[in-house]
């Protein structure tokens, strides 16, 4: 039976999936003989939503725009870095993000704390998440340029609809009284609303010090600090065990 006029159709209907599938199944007319038509629309059907559920997952990952490739299966629990397997896994459920709670990562450089926080973005983002990853210093950058272009309202907006928001390298550098408040803004539209992840060299009880304002710092330390989850990793770097193998 020709059925390139249906395929045609499933493709201006943009039913890629059942498209493909009706395809495979008129390529290899023997392997579904015995299934009936119901079952045979099934699988159309399930391929449909599969494609799309993959096609609206890659599109969260090229929104994300994660620094790393990632993932929760490829972490690395046996290096001796103080890394709670149970606590991670937990967080790998993504409840936190439902109940709207923050993840806070801290420790030396090369422990693994961006690919932490990547792993558990890109699981939020199979969960179907809405996810962003940015680097602290980008951040700021792109808030200043924002207020000058007028668009600074826009991104506070952007980022207080975000269920996940990951902001890298934390601390690198004494925050400013601009730089200061423009956090707060950002953290005040999502506060017990969304969920932030915070990965940072610097350990939690320096934080106050790194910021100029300590009205500002006891505002922006009790909306990232208050109902968070705290995975302190420490050891050496695991770019020297990669370097050694």
């Amino acid at each position: 039976m020709l059925n390139h006029p249906t395929i045609d159709k499933l493709h201006e209907l943009r039913l890629l999936g059942m498209a493909k599938a009706l395809k495979e199944q008129n390529q290899s007319p023997d392997a579904y003989e015995q299934l009936t038509f119901e079952d045979r629309l099934a699988l159309l059907v399930d391929r449909e939503q599969t494609e799309r559920d993959n096609n609206r997952l890659q599109l969260r990952l090229k929104q994300a725009k994660l620094r790393l490739t990632a993932a929760i299966e490829d972490i690395d629990f046996h290096h001796p870095r103080g890394l709670d397997k149970s606590l991670v896994l937990n967080l790998a459920g993504c409840r936190w993000i439902c109940e709207h709670h923050n993840v806070i990562v801290t420790g030396p450089t090369g422990v693994g704390k961006s690919y932490l926080a990547c792993a558990l973005a890109h699981k939020a983002c199979r969960e179907g998440f809405r996810t962003f990853y940015v680097r602290a210093p980008r951040l700021f950058d792109d808030l200043v340029l924002a207020k000058a272009d007028g668009r600074y309202r826009k991104i506070l907006a952007a980022f207080a609809k975000l269920d996940l928001l990951v902001i890298d390298d934390w601390g690198l550098a004494p925050l400013t009284e601009e730089q200061s408040r423009d956090i707060l803004e950002v953290l005040e539209e999502r506060n017990e609303l969304r969920s932030t992840l915070i990965a940072s060299q610097l350990p939690i009880e320096k934080w106050h010090k790194m910021i100029s304002n300590p009205t500002v710092g006891d505002a922006i330390l009790d909306r990232l600090i208050h109902n968070s989850h705290k995975i302190a990793l420490k050891g050496d770097s695991m770019r020297k065990k990669r370097k050694t193998v």
